[in-house]
């Protein structure tokens, strides 16, 4: 296994490996510097590739006068590890390990990419960004957007988020609201002299579970918009009528739909329930990207997989990229569904067929 010392010649050339060998330098959100470290050593050591360092933020970039520019992208923080996948595995031709899918495998698919395309048909960037997994506040893509702009300027990009091979287009967007009720405090043996808050939740959650999201089909894309309860609270004592209540509520949107949109018809949802003193506020919000398989290159990278593209039902990156202006998608290794669990893992055949499927569009542009 490599250090967070590695340098280039030390770096596996085989993909299995170098995933591998990226899974066993620990990097949960907030503790990136060995594994950038590892990606600038690497991505350094090419000389066809102009190397930035801005934080743990890594960007590389060709500059050989093409008409277009294609960036591709790779968070490399990972979520806490779960008990017994803090230390990778390989067995056969699959590596086991916190980050394996999401995306220490798409990260490797990319630096392999950045080592053995010299002569690509379009430009390239390589952004390698820190704390994806935590709250966008302390995201490294959102500090390069901000302190170093022009590194990131593109006609398109590619995010190596885990979709199996597949395009996952745009994204959904992300509203998080919690609702305060209010009541009247009372003693229990007498309830009628107040009025419990906690039974006022009673019909929000009732309108809440009765929600049927809309489907909205976009570039062939099916987006189907969900909404979950996510927590509640209330309670004073043990015999006191509660005089506050609050449920937290997190709505996954198309879209199609402004972040402002979004919460209007939330708020429609459950306006029959509210009444002057309630509480209503947003805990975060962010808004979804629009397919744009439109786009030479995205569009090209469709017909290269083979694959129907799917719609991206989470949120990602793909948003940070359209709010700057660049149509971007997802595409990379791994299985989505095994992000974030104990069991994550990724094989050779998903490894190979995305860097496959890159190195032609890459080689032969849009």
């Amino acid at each position: 296994m490599t250090s967070s010392g590695t340098h280039q010649h030390e770096l596996p050339e085989d993909v299995v490996a170098l995933t591998a060998a990226l899974v066993a330098v620990p990097s949960p959100s907030h503790h990136e510097s060995a594994v950038a470290r590892m990606v600038e050593a690497a991505l350094s050591a090419c000389p066809h590739l102009v190397v930035e360092r801005v934080g743990d933020n890594i960007v590389a970039r060709t500059s050989l006068g093409r008409p277009r520019r294609l960036l591709l992208a790779g968070h490399l923080d990972t979520v806490p590890p779960a008990l017994g996948n803090d230390v990778p595995t390989v067995a056969g031709d699959v590596v086991a390990g916190v980050g394996a899918a999401d995306m220490k495998g798409g990260v490797a698919v990319l630096l392999a990419l950045a080592r053995a395309c010299r002569e690509p048909a379009v430009d390239l960037t390589f952004c390698f960004y820190a704390c994806e997994e935590v709250a966008r506040v302390h995201s490294g893509l959102g500090m390069l957007f901000r302190e170093r702009p022009e590194l990131l300027r593109a006609d398109a990009a590619v995010l190596g988020e885990p979709t199996g091979g597949v395009v996952e287009a745009g994204c959904q967007g992300t509203l998080r609201v919690r609702i305060g009720l209010v009541g009247a405090r009372a003693h229990t043996a007498r309830p009628a002299t107040g009025r419990n808050a906690v039974h006022r939740l009673a019909p929000v959650l009732t309108a809440i579970e009765a929600y049927r999201g809309r489907r909205v089909v976009l570039d062939g894309c099916t987006y189907v918009e969900q909404l979950q309860a996510v927590a509640v609270d209330g309670g004073v004592a043990g015999n006191v009528v509660p005089d506050r209540a609050t449920v937290t509520v997190n709505h996954r949107f198309a879209p199609d739909r402004t972040v402002e949109e979004a919460e209007a018809a939330l708020r429609q949802l459950v306006a029959a329930q509210l009444e002057p003193g309630d509480e209503w506020v947003v805990e975060d919000a962010a808004p979804g990207a629009l397919p744009h398989l439109d786009d030479p290159l995205l569009a090209r990278l469709v017909a290269v997989t083979g694959r129907p593209p799917r719609a991206k039902v989470g949120w990602t990156d793909v948003a940070t990229f359209a709010e700057h202006g660049v149509p971007a998608t997802n595409f990379g290794p791994g299985d989505p569904e095994l992000a974030h669990t104990a069991g994550e893992h990724v094989g050779r055949a998903d490894l190979d067929r995305a860097l496959a499927v890159l190195t032609t569009l890459v080689d032969e542009g849009p």
